[in-house]
């Protein structure tokens, strides 16, 4: 009889999942593949598997069927049995590392509305690259045995109920490239390290998060970020523009983003989708926009921006949809109103209708914005006096004098950090009908970013 042991060993904030297997009896005669003091999974000791991973497979396929408490389309009833590859939602292909055997690669109960938690033995899926579960009712959070997933590309969490801060083990995984997260209940702030993984598409969107968005998220090799209807608050990052090699769409609307925009916005010239709506950014859009030549949503509204909107931006090849109702902009290009959609309501625009009161508008004007008061500016380092310099000993009389090395180049001079600064809090999370910077703000265009829904 074997028994299949997680020894769970923590090594600072590091948790590793390890199946030992010993040599033991069971009860029954039935093999325990996985011990538990209180309700252990135990199998048959008639069902006969293909392989070691199908067998612990269904440890950890029967450990989620029992975790999992409302199951209203019966997705999980065929899962008995140890033909693991015809449960439901489990797909099986040949392994990367031996292809003679089948391991179960894949999971898939997208949209099963399906109600319970993630136990800890599904670390033993060890080659999964997909794990697909949204639109279901999971709650609690990730499992320390989801740091064994080491093939894991894609995980799918979205539309469900777990909670917590953000999930970390999920950036110790080495393959991952796609995680969506959005539509949980997630919260607290990011952690750093997110935005040094190299990931391709991030969603999480429609969270909890309250924090600043973290200084070095221009890292982050993604093509896709979704940051939208949290409550992020602070500086748009001054490291935005490093994205520029691999980013298609960022969406950023519906937070409490309260800053000036990036002067290097220009270096986003692979960005066809830009969503910075609903937040409280001020001064004017840079120039350097019209830069931005694939460029062909743009969404700024509901801020309070203003100036005059640079001419180059309207006149962008691929620009077909912009939209910047409910700023305090003074002026706007003509080509700004041959494009295919774009909005201008609830501006300070001169002899157009739908416009903020001279009265407003004055007031706002009135006061300067002074983009360094938001402290944006990237963190540099503190470097410590540089050290005296060492001369070099005069060599010895009797023999030949040694080349003198090189003076030593002393580091930069010391300079203090930069203050941190934090900015009053945004306004609470409400629909984004109701939010408004200022009054007679027009209903919010659902149709403009369709990648967070």
């Amino acid at each position: 009889m074997r028994i299949y042991q997680p020894i769970l060993s923590s090594f600072s904030t590091v948790v590793l999942l390890y199946i030992s297997v010993v040599t033991a009896g069971a009860p029954g005669g039935s093999r325990q593949l996985l011990f538990s003091p209180d309700n252990p999974i135990t199998v048959p000791p008639y069902l006969i598997f293909e392989n070691v991973r199908l067998e612990r497979a269904y440890v950890a396929l029967q450990a989620w069927k029992r975790a999992i408490i409302s199951d209203p389309w019966n997705l999980t009833s065929n899962w008995f049995g140890s033909r693991v590859c015809d449960y439901n939602g489990v797909v099986c292909s040949l392994s990367l590392d031996d292809p003679s055997i089948k391991t179960v690669s894949g999971v898939d109960l997208n949209h099963g509305d399906i109600a319970g938690h993630f136990p800890e033995e599904l670390g033993l899926l060890t080659d999964i690259a997909l794990f697909h579960v949204n639109s279901n009712r999971f709650c609690g959070t990730l499992p320390i045995g989801f740091s064994q997933l080491s093939l894991l590309f894609e995980l799918d969490l979205s539309n469900n109920r777990f909670a917590g801060k953000f999930p970390e083990v999920v950036i110790g995984l080495p393959k991952l490239k796609y995680l969506d997260l959005r539509y949980n209940e997630f919260e607290g702030a990011l952690p750093e390290s997110l935005f040094d993984k190299d990931l391709d598409a991030l969603f999480l969107n429609s969270n909890r998060f309250v924090s600043k968005i973290p200084v070095n998220m221009g890292n982050s090799p993604v093509s896709v970020l979704v940051l939208a209807s949290n409550r992020f608050e602070g500086c748009l990052p001054t490291s935005f523009g490093n994205m520029g090699k691999t980013l298609n769409e960022i969406i950023l609307m519906d937070n409490g983003l309260q800053s000036c925009l990036p002067n290097d916005m220009g270096l986003l010239q692979n960005v066809t989708v830009l969503d910075i709506s609903y937040n409280w950014l001020v001064g004017e859009l840079p120039e350097s926009m019209g830069k931005m030549e694939n460029l062909e949503v743009l969404n700024v509204e509901r801020n309070m921006l203003s100036g005059v909107i640079p001419e180059e931006l309207c006149l962008l090849e691929n620009l077909r949809d912009f939209r910047y109702g409910s700023n305090y902009f003074t002026g706007e290009p003509f080509t700004c109103r041959s494009l295919e959609n774009y909005n201008n309501t609830m501006n300070c625009l001169k002899d157009e209708r739908e416009q903020r009161s001279m009265m407003e508008c004055k007031v706002f004007l009135s006061r300067p914005i002074d983009c360094d008061s938001y402290k944006c500016s990237p963190v540099t380092p503190c470097y410590s006096p540089p050290p005296p310099q060492i001369s070099p000993l005069p060599p010895p009389p009797a023999l030949a004098p040694s080349p003198t090395p090189p003076p030593l180049s002393p580091p930069p001079p010391a300079r203090p950090c930069p203050p941190i600064y934090s900015p009053p809090p945004p306004p609470p999370q409400l629909p984004p009908s109701d939010q408004q910077p200022a009054a007679q703000s027009p209903q919010k265009n659902s149709s403009l970013s369709p990648s967070i829904n």
